[in-house]
């Protein structure tokens, strides 16, 4: 090293890292990717992570690490404020559903403290969260991505519903308005056999029928409202993109070739301009900002439906990193104030998810292998 670039380096860890990152959901699955990412990131940042969990598997890998009540609780964002001053936090970025809705109502309070929050504002967040709103939406503004389906909150809804959407004939499908994972989720298949599922597969099937749900959802009281849509046979695909809110500059859609409990283990990052323009479009319709997550499967007619949008970084963006588009960095950089360039994509770049442990010494210390 020379004289010179000793010194440059020095005089950058003398004034301190280019920002200070809140992470939330820092032992979500998808955090050790999205820490990774940041890492190769061309800014130098310090990333405090928080959860709810005391044992979060994210606390070692990041610089320093608290717990926070869950998003839903009245003493979240007073936490929050708190450890965003502590710690002079400049970027939070969330991870998990839950904390969406109190920090986008906080944006404007969080601004004042000179702090960007990485999420979409409330109106804009209530429609992208709520899919029954979303498909609604997509509908009334003619958009092609927009899936046939009801909104019902009662059993005869529901039967009527499932059966107008083609059932026995053909699957169909229904969630909650507002869930993730695929929780809620599942797919009415009058020819599924069951004993199969039950003796020949692990118990995560989403695969069942309308006879089978039906004895569960009559012991709700009330009945849960749901959102049944046609069943779409084609391939699934998640579509990364980064929205300023005058554009969007970065899409990146990868297929999702193999799944579990909702998150990809398997897909390869494509150039798809179907899904780069519908997801576009959707976006800025929407008034989305920041790093958003869109996914669309394809029905029998060869069309991509939308099939819901996680408003926040995904789980599985790792795999644009891969592909040479950093889509975390890229919504940090946003954030910053940073203008912004389209990513080169490594374009057939595929991706295969194994797993990796985290340690606890007796110290109390956290490490990897």
């Amino acid at each position: 090293m020379s004289d010179s670039t000793a010194s440059s380096t020095a005089a950058a860890s003398e004034a301190g890292p280019d920002a200070r990152l809140l992470l939330t959901g820092a032992g979500a699955p998808g955090a050790s990717g999205i820490l990774r990412s940041l890492e190769r990131s061309s800014l130098d940042l310090e990333v405090v992570g928080v959860d709810m969990d005391s044992d979060a598997y994210g606390f070692a890998l990041v610089d320093e690490s608290y717990t926070v009540p869950p998003g839903t609780d009245d003493d979240y964002l007073e936490r929050v404020r708190e450890l965003v001053d502590r710690e002079e936090i400049d970027v939070v970025l969330p991870l998990t559903t839950a904390e969406l809705e109190p920090l986008s109502r906080a944006k404007a309070d969080f601004a004042d403290r000179g702090v960007t929050v990485m999420v979409a504002d409330p109106d804009a967040l209530e429609t992208a969260n709520d899919k029954g709103r979303l498909y609604a939406f997509l509908a009334e503004r003619g958009f092609d991505a927009a899936p046939d389906f009801e909104r019902v909150d009662t059993r005869e809804a529901f039967v009527d519903t499932v059966s107008s959407l083609g059932y026995p004939d053909r699957p169909v499908c229904f969630k909650r308005p507002v869930a993730s994972g695929m929780r809620g989720f599942r797919v009415l298949d009058p020819t599924v056999d069951r004993a199969d599922i039950l003796l020949n597969e692990k118990p995560h099937s989403a695969v069942t029928t309308l006879e089978d749900v039906l004895v569960v959802l009559e012991e709700a009281d009330p009945f849960p409202e749901l959102v049944v849509m046609e069943y779409l046979p084609g391939t699934e695909y998640s579509v990364d993109v980064v929205a300023t809110g005058e554009g969007v500059p970065a899409v990146v859609p990868r297929s999702r070739e193999r799944t579990r409990a909702g998150i990809s283990f398997a897909g390869t990052v494509e150039q798809n301009d179907e899904l780069i323009a519908a997801a576009r479009e959707i976006t800025t319709a929407l008034g989305l900002e920041h790093n958003a997550n869109l996914q669309f499967r394809y029905d029998a007619n060869g069309v991509p439906k939308l099939i819901e949008i996680n408003p926040r970084v995904s789980g599985t963006i790792v795999m644009c990193t891969g592909a040479g588009a950093n889509m975390p960095a890229f919504g940090v950089k946003h954030a910053l104030g940073h203008d912004l360039e389209s990513p080169e994509v490594a374009w057939g770049t595929s991706m295969r998810r194994f797993w990796q442990e985290v340690f606890e010494g007796p110290d109390g210390d956290r490490f990897r292998l």
